[in-house]
């Protein structure tokens, strides 16, 4: 005899969906969760390994600027080296040279003129005198004039001694001839360069 089911079969149907739907969302739920958490890892992963690559380019940013500094460092150091090469050598080429102005200083003074005083600044040389006459001093000028280690010789001041005793005192300046010309030192100072760059001993 066939079995009637009197029970409300869409009730149960309705149940057994609703409860498919939890099921689904709940995993659906789940396996947005488990998304998120290994994205969150993944991400973290990234960002630690970025900031690990920063800093060692910050490391090696300073210890670029650190040498860079030293690089500078030593070119200061070598440019203070090479001025004072060029000064060792230009009071070298000068160091005889005083010697025959000052030689060249008595053969140039007439009689009758006295200095009391020679002072020199750079390649200015400054004469305060007596001389006997005026004549004495323009004597003494022409001389400059015509020197081989002195020139242009300039009057400054002349005055005439006042009392019984004759003369004037004077004040005139005068360039000091330098033998080696600059472009010479010039090309020398260019030829030390050179070799001490290429790492030549100069003799």
């Amino acid at each position: 005899m066939p079995r009637i089911n009197l029970l409300p079969w869409r009730e149960g149907q309705r149940k057994e969906r609703k409860l498919a739907f939890l099921v689904a969302l709940g995993a659906a739920a789940l396996a947005a969760g488990v998304a998120s958490f290994a994205a969150y890892l993944l991400y973290g992963s990234m960002i630690e390994s970025q900031e690990h690559r920063n800093q060692q380019l910050r490391a090696e940013i300073k210890a670029v600027d650190k040498q860079i500094e030293e690089i500078n460092n030593l070119e200061v150091a070598k440019q203070k080296f090479i001025a004072r090469m060029e000064i060792i050598e230009k009071l070298q080429r000068s160091r005889p040279e005083i010697v025959h102005v000052f030689d060249e200083i008595v053969r140039t003074l007439p009689e009758g003129v006295y200095l009391t005083g020679v002072k020199q600044t750079d390649k200015r040389l400054r004469f305060d005198g007596v001389a006997q006459s005026s004549t004495r001093v323009s004597s003494f000028m022409r001389n400059i004039d015509g020197s081989r280690w002195l020139r242009n010789p300039e009057l400054e001041v002349v005055q005439t001694a006042k009392g019984s005793a004759p003369g004037s005192s004077f004040t005139l300046t005068a360039d000091q001839v330098t033998t080696v010309a600059p472009e010479d030192g010039a090309g020398k100072s260019k030829m030390r360069k050179a070799s001490l760059g290429a790492g030549g001993v100069r003799p």
